[in-house]
Order: C-alpha cells, then structure tokens, then sequence
C-alpha cells in the first residue's frame, strides 16, 4: 500500500530533508505541495510530480492525502498541525512541537481524537552513535549516571534557512525562541531518551550576542538535574562560527561515553579500570555536509503508520522536550531555578 504525503512548507527542512526522504521510502507517493510563495511550490511539485497549492486550508481538504509534514516557521506548528489532524491526517511536525504547553495539548488531543499518528521530527534519538549509548547505560555497563554536558551548535540559520539574514529564525514573532528551539530542544530530547530519566528542575541563561538581525536568543546554556538526581548542562548556540558541535558527554560510575566527540569514533567509551573501546558507527551527519538524507525520521514514521504503531516521539515525548525549553525561559524571566511540574 503506497501512502500519499504531502508536504506543508517547502523551505530548507523540506528540501534537504523530507523530501528527499519521502521520494526515498517506497511505500510513499508525494502528491502535494504547498508553501505561500507560489515559486517554491511550484519548484517542489516539478521535481516530485506532486500538486502545488499555496493554500494548506485548501489542500487540506484533499482526500488523496494519508499524511502531511508541517515545516514552517514555530508559530505554526501547533495550529497547521491540529487543522491537518482534524482533517483526518496524520501529522509529522518539525521540532520544537509548539509555543506552548497548550498549544502542545491541543495537538495531542486533536491525534487522540481523530485517531491518527502525531510525529515530532526529533531526529537525534535515531543516530547510531546515541542508540548505542542508551543501550550501554540501561544494561548498567556505565554504572549510576553522574552527570554530563550535551551541545549542539553551528554557525547559524542564515547559512542554512532558504531566506538567509532575512529568515523566520530571527523573528521572535514567527520564532519564538531562537538556538534554544531550534538546537536546544532536540539535545533536551535526546539526553532524556538516553538516560530514560526526566528533568524536574532548569536554569538558564540566554543571551542574543552573536547576531545583530536576531530578536531571539542566539547562545543560551541550561543547567538540568534529573528525578534520579543526574545534573549536567545543555548548551545550545548559533555561534559556533569555526566548526559545528554536536556532541555529548556522559559521565558514569564505571565509564565516560563520548557521543559524537571524536572526528573519526562516533562513540567512545573510556572505562574506570583504563579500558577504552571506539565504535565506528557513522558519524553523524551535519549541514555542512549537504545536510542528512538518512534521519530515519521520515522512515519510522511511515512505519508507524503502515503498521499502527505509536512513533518514538509522539505528542507526549515532544511536549516533555519542549517544556525543558518552556522552563528555560522561565528561569532566564524569573532569574531562579524552575521546577517542572510532575
């Protein structure tokens, strides 16, 4: 059975990752495409034989759509979303999910209601190199988790976004948060994924420094501390100017892992007792080097709705990460420690 997808937003998540990925998968027809300015949907449904439309309240109402991807500015994720659900299709968001807590929750009830799949495309928890690490700290190889430090940074969304300078990325209005949701979300996602543990207590600092066309926060720092009592920070930067960072240290009892810190080991694991073992896993892929082609986001998404299983990063997981960002910002407000609620 082939899937028909379409495709909401045709900026550079949608042309260097989705789609591409989706003309990949064989049990997926492209059969839309809609983005506001007319040129780049035009652009997309020549290259992928698809329809273009330049409005998705229209497209919507289509009945050849299985699915859709929602890649457009933050502010727009959680209301294109819900209208996409609403109209019986099932919904791969791009990070973060939402603005909002709220927000979040109506894109949760609206999948529970309509009872179709809601993806977030947090793509770090499908990297060998991190599936691996979680599978060494559940097995207890590591010992008790101490602490850690996670980053991820590069040098900004103009060398990357199709506007440039002139990107959504900078505006708070379309944005809501800068670095912080566009990076930081998915580390805070992924150290949870790895060391199957939440945050209940954030501070933060954030700081627009790097870029004068920005009104959003371009390096922001996040010191978390976990239920099981594991304390460590998150940095995440659009000012990483020289090379991008992607990496993330673990410190346990019986071994430090390092995920994505090494040029030639995507892991490496250096036990308490001198031993030290080098996974060559693949490292993972950056946009400097044309961007990923194979997330696997766009493949387990695909399958969970062929085989009616629950994604990895459904509604709830998403809106988990994202509260780590929504405290953020609350502590940098407040100037104190936020606790999240159980």
């Amino acid at each position: 059975m082939s899937l028909k997808i379409a495709v909401i937003g045709c900026g550079s998540i949608a042309k260097h990752r989705h789609l591409p990925e989706y003309a990949a998968n064989k049990h997926v027809e492209i059969t839309a495409v809609c983005d506001i300015v007319g040129e780049r949907a035009e652009e997309a449904a020549a290259k992928y034989e698809a329809k273009a439309y330049t409005d998705y309240q229209e497209m919507l109402k289509q009945d050849d759509i299985d699915a859709v991807s929602v890649c457009l500015p933050n502010y727009l994720h959680a209301p294109v979303s819900v209208d996409a659900l609403n109209a019986g299709k099932h919904v791969l968001c791009e990070k973060p999910m939402a603005t909002s807590a709220e927000e979040a929750d109506q894109m949760i009830e609206a999948a529970q209601r309509s009872g179709k799949k809601l993806m977030i495309g947090h793509n770090q928890r499908f990297v060998n190199s991190h599936q691996k690490a979680r599978e060494l700290i559940a097995s207890g190889a590591v010992g008790k988790v101490y602490s850690f430090r996670t980053t991820f940074g590069h040098g900004g969304p103009e060398g990357w976004s199709a506007d440039g300078k002139d990107s959504w990325f900078f505006k708070k209005d379309e944005a809501f948060i800068g670095a912080m949701g566009d990076l930081g979300v998915h580390k805070a996602d992924l150290v949870r994924y790895l060391l199957q543990d939440e945050f209940v207590e954030v501070g933060a600092f954030v700081e627009t420094s790097a870029k004068e066309n920005a009104d959003v926060d371009d390096n922001a720092t996040l010191i978390l501390k976990s239920e099981k009592g594991t304390i460590g920070t998150l940095a995440a930067s659009w000012a990483y100017t020289a090379k991008e960072d992607n990496s993330t240290i673990i410190y346990g009892e019986k071994a430090t892992l390092r995920l994505e810190d090494d040029p030639a080991y995507s892991l490496v694991v250096q036990y308490t007792n001198g031993e030290t073992v080098k996974y060559e896993l693949g490292a993972i892929q950056s946009n400097d080097e044309g961007g990923q082609t194979t997330t696997h986001v766009i493949d387990h998404f695909i399958d969970s709705i062929q085989n009616d299983t629950t994604p990895l990063i459904d509604g709830e997981e998403g809106k988990k990460s994202l509260a780590i960002i929504l405290a953020a910002l609350e502590s940098v407000e407040t100037k104190r420690i936020y606790s999240l609620e159980k």
